[in-house]
């Protein structure tokens, strides 16, 4: 039996010419992440106020516009 042969189907799908590597955790990515994320909060939470009187207004032009078509 030659050695193609005794690949299981996961082996011959995997088969590479570079040795496989182990992983470990990228803390380098993980602080650059985090401060774009502190960056975004600090940008978006003085903005905090207008998206919420946005969403109020539509919910409450909404709600009139529904209790105006259910009067016809």
């Amino acid at each position: 039996m030659s050695e193609e042969e005794s690949l299981s189907l996961p082996e011959k799908a995997y088969q590479t010419v570079t040795p496989g590597s182990s992983t470990r955790p990228d803390m380098e990515m993980d602080s650059i992440g985090w401060t774009m994320f502190l960056i975004l909060a600090v940008l978006f939470v003085p903005l905090l106020p207008f998206i919420v009187i946005v969403y109020v207004f539509s919910k409450l032009f909404d709600y009139l516009a529904a209790q105006r078509g259910s009067g016809e």
